[in-house]
């Protein structure tokens, strides 16, 4: 007897591994099977939301499916990442993630709605894009330098912007604060396309802007480039220093965006998700579009991308601690 039900369990698994693969395949082969949300934890009009819109614009002619980008701002992303953290594992509740929301929020909120690395898959890094420092025309600096003396001649008296408690302005305005030593007030919007208005109207001093939301003020002369935050000057922008060199040592820091589906999520789904991405990426309008707007494609793995996020969160906790960036 025993050996017959040895042999029975010994057919049931063989027959479940043989099985498995197809189970698999239908999941990807299936999907969708109903229009994908992608929820973009900020307002509309920023690169968050710009990057979601190209992803569903490409994948829903890809695919001949629907694709949405829903806005769900608030928190510093906290809100809309958490809508995915507990939507229903199946491909179809997407979140474009960034920095704050998938990084730097667990190190900086008091209390987090969801666990910002366990609560989700990660599908792909969908792109960089550099931070610019920008200072409205009536502010008299046309360096950094310059910014930092006029800082610390008004201690506490001007503001910057950011698009959210967390956001990748923040930290980047917080980073520069601590290397500079100035005291200037942080004011955060619901999206850094929201600050816009009050940046163009000189109501904010200075912020470190995402590239394509600033990049045509810079142009047509409404808003002032100072410095690039990060690690190297950008073709756009060629004759405008990098913070570094502009005399800030050891500043860097940049905007990531990515897409992340709710854990548990078959991996089927996600592994044909990143490769219509990737695909979609290469494609040379998709190019070009991405060039004007200054942002670098990246179309990652979902395990270079988890090892990205990791490496992301221990940077950022030194710089966090070291500046005392928290939110009460």
């Amino acid at each position: 007897m025993k050996r017959l039900m040895r042999s029975a369990l010994a057919g049931c698994a063989a027959v479940l591994l043989a099985i498995a693969p197809t189970i698999s395949f239908g999941q990807a082969a299936d999907y969708p099977t109903k229009p994908v949300r992608i929820i973009v934890p900020f307002a509309p009009g920023g690169s968050t939301d710009q990057l979601a819109r190209l992803v569903a614009e490409r994948l829903s002619q890809a695919w001949n499916k629907q694709f949405v980008v829903e806005n769900r701002a608030g928190a510093g992303g906290n809100i809309g990442a958490g809508v995915v953290a507990t939507a229903e594992p199946d491909g179809h509740t997407l979140v474009m993630g960034s920095i704050g929301t998938h990084a730097t929020n667990s190190l900086i909120y008091p209390k987090m709605p969801y666990d910002t690395v366990n609560d989700f898959a990660p599908i792909t890094q969908v792109a960089n894009v550099p931070l610019i420092l920008v200072v409205h025309p009536s502010l008299e600096a046309k360096t950094v330098a310059e910014l930092v003396a006029i800082l610390k001649a008004k201690p506490g008296q001007l503001n910057y912007a950011s698009g959210g408690n967390g956001a990748s302005q923040h930290l980047a305005g917080e980073l520069f604060k601590h290397l500079t030593g100035t005291d200037v007030q942080h004011v955060p919007y619901k999206g850094s396309a929201a600050s816009l208005p009050d940046l163009l109207a000189g109501r904010m001093a200075f912020m470190f802007a995402d590239l394509p939301l600033v990049l045509p003020y810079i142009k047509d002369g409404r808003l002032r480039a100072l410095a690039i935050a990060g690690r190297n000057r950008i073709s756009q922008l060629p004759d405008i220093p990098t913070v570094a060199e502009a005399g800030v040592t050891g500043y860097e820091a940049s905007a990531w965006y990515s897409l992340f589906a709710p854990a548990k999520t078959p991996t089927s789904i996600v592994d044909r998700l990143q490769t219509a991405i990737a695909k979609e990426f290469k494609n040379p309008e998709v190019q070009r579009r991405l060039d004007a707007m200054g942002v670098e494609a990246v179309a990652s793995t979902p395990s270079e991308l988890r090892k990205f996020q990791a490496s992301e969160i221990a940077r950022w906790a030194e710089v966090v601690k070291a500046a005392k960036i928290h939110i009460d």
